[in-house]
């Protein structure tokens, strides 16, 4: 009668051990799973942005004030008698 229930008894701790050690590993892996899940929302809220950046560029490339800047900034590009002042001190 003793040996079934010191039997009973450990395996009724060794079942809370599992069951624990189970709990244990769930809740690291739903901590991982939230960590990388909020890195994916401040992904998105990134991409949004670019993307309302984007859509605001894509509005103004047609603009004669967009293509004016672009050929002076990015091509050197200047309108005739127009003067153009270098800054040596760079």
């Amino acid at each position: 009668m003793k040996k079934k229930f010191k039997l009973k008894r450990l395996l009724i701790i060794a079942l809370a051990v599992y069951v624990l050690y189970t709990l244990v590993l769930q809740q690291k892996t739903l901590n991982a799973y939230k960590a990388e899940k909020k890195n994916y929302e401040q992904q998105i809220v990134q991409a949004q942005s670019d993307n309302q950046e984007l859509n605001s560029l894509k509005s103004n490339v047609d603009s004669t004030e967009y293509i004016t800047d672009v050929a002076r900034e990015k091509l050197g590009m200047y309108l005739p008698n127009e003067r153009v002042y270098i800054d040596i001190s760079k």
